[in-house]
């Protein structure tokens, strides 16, 4: 006859430890060993061109909260928002490869990439890494245009009489209108078209030369915002699979904690223009202006979620009742700015 025998592991004993305090500038929370590579394309380009610097961290951490790497030496350079994308080696999430792409621009000529920085806390070590790349030599050229200067205009003189002769006018009567009809003559044979001279195709190439920036400008300024759109439309794309994943009901209690965090990420990285990966419960808080009840909730969500990710498969199949799912769901579908 079957008997129900109730069991009961042994418990176990963990050892928590803070982090130590003075972090680097560059930490954001990444714990684990990681590896930096750094490359840089294209390797030739004008002074405002946009450069695409390419950072890959592999290892074994919390990927979650490893950001895109610095640079060392950001001055001369504008940096747009990075975009990045994990493969992971394990079915937890805690062994990979995350690969970020960094879009930036040159404001003055550059002979290479300074440095990129990664900082994380190494729990074998049990104190911080700071990661640096080697320089990515390359080639920037040009520059704000010279000034051009227009040539001084000449002033038109009259031929100068022979040497020897002696300019000797003859008295006119007062009334003697030929000698002015002579100047007016003169002054005419003197003048000399306004297409003829220099100054006139000088102040028409500044107007054109100012045109082609213009136009220039306006195409770079066009492929930045085609790809911030870009990155917009997919973390919109993303949070609406996340949303539409949570309203199946097959979803374990891992599963659906873990839609319901990137949910989170993601409406916080579109109201705040950050990466997601580094969101947690006080930036959403802070990014929805949300009350202690809904932080505290926001909190356990991101609690919870770590635990079933970190404690093995088997917690991830906890059942998780139609009232929690419903409340989870108005709570990260209601997240506004």
């Amino acid at each position: 006859m079957p008997k129900e025998v109730p069991l009961k592991s042994a418990s176990a004993t963990l050892e928590v430890k803070p982090l130590p305090p003075k972090p680097p500038a560059e930490f954001s929370g990444a714990v684990g060993t990681f590896i930096l590579r750094a490359a840089a394309n294209p390797k030739q380009a004008q002074v405002g061109d946009p450069i695409t610097v390419t950072t890959t961290l592999t290892g074994r951490g919390n990927f979650d909260r490893v950001s895109a790497p610095v640079l060392a030496d950001e001055s001369g350079w504008h940096k747009y928002p990075p975009s990045d994308s994990f493969k992971q080696d394990d079915d937890v999430g805690i062994s990979g490869a995350k690969t970020f792409e960094t879009v930036v621009s040159a404001k003055e000529n550059k002979r290479a990439v300074s440095p990129m920085v990664f900082s994380f806390f190494d729990p074998v070590k049990e104190q911080y890494v700071t990661l640096r790349s080697d320089e990515i030599p390359l080639q920037i050229e040009g520059g704000a245009a010279p000034a051009s200067t227009a040539a001084p205009t000449t002033a038109n003189t009259a031929n100068p009489p022979p040497p020897g002769a002696t300019a000797t006018p003859a008295p006119q009567p007062a009334d003697d209108i030929l000698p002015q009809l002579d100047d007016r003559t003169n002054a005419r044979q003197s003048f000399r078209p306004l297409y003829e001279r220099r100054e006139f195709w000088l102040a028409q190439l500044l107007p054109f030369l100012a045109l082609l920036g213009f136009i220039g400008w306006k195409w770079r300024q066009a492929r930045v915002n085609d790809r911030e759109a870009q990155r917009v439309a997919a973390l919109e794309q993303e949070a609406a699979e996340m949303q539409r994943k949570m309203r199946r009901h097959d979803a374990n209690a891992q599963d659906y904690m873990a839609h319901a965090a990137r949910v989170v990420q993601l409406k916080t990285a579109l109201a705040r223009n950050v990466n997601p990966n580094v969101v947690d419960a006080d930036t959403a808080t802070a990014a929805f202006r949300l009350d202690e009840e809904k932080h505290g909730r926001l909190r356990q969500l991101f609690e919870r979620t770590d635990e079933l990710r970190y404690s093995g498969g088997g917690n991830g199949e906890a059942a998780l009742g139609p009232e929690q799912r419903r409340e989870i769901m108005e709570l990260v579908e209601n997240l506004r700015a």
